[in-house]
């Protein structure tokens, strides 16, 4: 077990993009709170890894976990992508959601209750599909299976409920996450249908101006992000021109909470993903329109 351990972390050592590391440190350096970040770069392998490992709470990335709970249940023809569901006042989960705004029996398709809770993060949305997933339990149990093992969803999941007093919805790793995008775009999770289907989900992202702001509006970018008060995070998968890439940064115990694109973690998460692009695609004739304030460059 020793050896496996050593050749394990010597492994991941070779495998270290240093040049990329050494532009990547300087952003987490003086970040107040605690940041994690996992990058891979899918056509070299190279990587770069802080705090990777680290368990951070997912916010509304807990809905790629719940994603793959209905996709595996359509898979086994418990639930079909297209039928039709009845909305229940009972479902309302409050706050400004769009599906929370539905008539008590209103007809409403699998597929748009899918969309809602992956473009627009809409929380009615989700918990109604992580409850015809079979619940956080199964949902964890698929997680197990699928060799997830720090990924959990916490909220109305018998016995975690210390988890969630700690972490919120949902709790999970930057390396992990990265490994969902990168499993679903190796096409390993399900067949080339459902695995398509999921990227096109995450490819029509409505919170659009943190990390994708820095990649051009022509390139496709699969990507789910989320936030609670102190925690900040964005996951993505970016098909670059020289190469596809993943990161993913997650943030918690910020001393900035503000509800404002200037929040330090998605001022992190602009960042990142600016240099990510410009690393990878340095004579790409293209600037963001958004400073990284979030707020309009005046010409």
């Amino acid at each position: 077990m020793m050896l496996m351990l050593f050749l394990g972390l010597r492994s991941t050592a070779q495998r270290t993009d240093k040049k990329l590391l050494a532009q990547v440190e300087p952003l987490l350096r003086d970040f107040h709170g605690v940041a994690g970040v996992f990058i891979e770069d899918l056509r070299t392998g190279k990587i770069v890894d802080i705090h990777a490992d680290t368990l951070f709470p997912t916010a509304s990335m807990v809905k790629i976990p719940i994603l793959i709970g209905i996709m595996d249940k359509i898979r086994s023809g418990e639930l079909e992508y297209h039928q039709e569901l009845v909305y229940k006042d009972s479902l309302l989960y409050p706050g400004v959601d769009i599906l929370g705004s539905y008539k008590n029996g209103e007809q409403v398709e699998l597929s748009k209750v899918l969309m809602l809770m992956l473009s627009t993060s809409d929380n009615t949305a989700s918990l109604w599909l992580q409850s015809l997933a079979g619940g956080g339990a199964r949902i964890n149990a698929l997680m197990d299976s699928l060799g997830f093992a720090n990924t959990r969803v916490n909220s109305r999941t018998p016995g975690r409920e210390v988890e969630r007093e700690h972490f919120g919805w949902g709790q999970t790793t930057p390396r992990e996450m990265v490994l969902f995008l990168k499993r679903i775009w190796e096409r390993n999770f399900f067949t080339q249908d459902k695995a398509d289907k999921i990227l096109r989900l995450l490819g029509r992202n409505y919170w659009d101006e943190e990390a994708i702001s820095q990649v051009p509006p022509e390139i496709f970018v699969a990507c789910k992000n989320g936030a609670i008060d102190a925690s900040r995070s964005e996951t993505m998968l970016v098909m670059a021109p020289h190469g596809a890439y993943v990161f993913s940064v997650i943030t918690k115990n910020q001393s900035d909470t503000r509800w404002d694109s200037d929040n330090e973690g998605w001022v992190l998460a602009r960042k990142l993903s600016h240099l990510l692009w410009e690393f990878k695609e340095p004579n790409y004739k293209w600037k963001p329109s958004l400073g990284f304030d979030g707020k309009l460059i005046q010409k």
